[in-house]
């Protein structure tokens, strides 16, 4: 392949009957992956990263090619954000506030004050508390008991000492975002062999784009040390020549696996051409990028479908 050259195929569909105004039916563009790279806003600003999903601006109208399926039988979109549980007790959080204090100074003089008049200020708070004493207590012998050879915790001997554990002061708090997968399920059951034939397209299609590019001289590449990202595919449910009304969005995805079953009808049986009778077809793909709240017009929005 020549260098700079696109590997581009035109557009596929199935089935091939025609597409009016009131058609559904699943886009897929094929489109040349571009790399995120970095972004510094400039001196004074933020450092931000790139989105892959941004990247991608320019390659969305320079697409490798179109392919049109059904819309699957099944239709499902799930959000989720990461949550967990974490807590901090009172001992512990004091000890974060010294901590934030001397990091805080402007000298190792002004660290040394704040340290000692902070650690002051700690103990005598403590040492005011019969059951925080214990606590301590317990600190330094679950340490001389764990040094010779024992296995026990501070909180143990408090719980059997006092009947009392330090409040956790527990929280759910926000972990991360995650990244959404889809998998579609699509039979092909070929009327004529002009359809059988672009079945035959798409599938390549599919495989041709789902996989990596191996960089060589001939194409451009270098030594050959190195291979390529595949390209992604950017899915949009549609209605004619608009975006479906109200099924959800895509972000770029990538193709995670693909999987033809070629005896779709539960045995091998094939057309004259070779083709078979009957094939199912299932995609997994997963989005570049997570979703935001920012990527949503609002809630109030007639023309925007359901959103990601």
């Amino acid at each position: 392949m020549a260098k700079g050259k696109k590997r581009k195929f035109g557009n596929f569909r199935y089935p091939m009957a025609v597409l009016d105004k009131h058609s559904d039916f699943l886009e897929i563009k094929v489109l040349e992956y571009r790399a995120p790279g970095f972004e510094s806003s400039g001196e004074g600003k933020s450092f931000s990263l790139k989105a892959s999903s941004d990247t991608l601006g320019k390659n969305k109208e320079d697409i490798l090619g179109t392919i049109i399926l059904p819309v699957p039988q099944t239709i499902t979109d799930s959000n989720g954000v990461t949550w967990g549980e974490n807590s901090l007790n009172g001992l512990a959080a004091k000890g974060l506030g010294i901590a934030g204090a001397i990091m805080s100074a402007d000298s190792m003089k002004e660290a040394g004050t704040e340290l000692t008049e902070q650690s002051k200020e700690a103990a005598s708070t403590f040492l005011k508390d019969d059951i925080t004493k214990q606590a301590i207590n317990a600190q330094f012998a679950s340490m001389a008991v764990n040094a010779l050879g024992g296995n026990t915790t501070s909180g143990s001997i408090l719980a059997r000492t006092t009947g009392s554990i330090l409040n956790p002061n527990m929280e759910l708090l926000f972990g991360g975002v995650q990244l959404r997968s889809f998998s579609f399920d699509f039979d092909f059951a070929p009327r004529d062999e002009k359809e059988s034939i672009e079945i035959k397209k798409i599938i390549r299609a599919f495989k041709v784009h789902m996989n990596a590019k191996r960089t060589t001289q001939d194409n451009g590449g270098g030594s050959g040390l190195f291979i390529s990202s595949p390209d992604v595919f950017q899915l949009t449910y549609k209605t004619g020549n608009k975006d479906h009304q109200f099924l959800h969005k895509f972000k770029p995805m990538a193709m995670l696996n693909m999987a033809v079953n070629y005896t779709g009808a539960g045995t091998y049986a094939t057309y004259d051409n070779t083709s078979p009778v009957q094939l199912k077809m299932n995609l997994t793909f997963q989005e570049l990028n997570p979703i935001y709240s920012e990527d949503y017009d609002g809630v109030d929005n007639p023309d925007g479908g359901t959103g990601f």
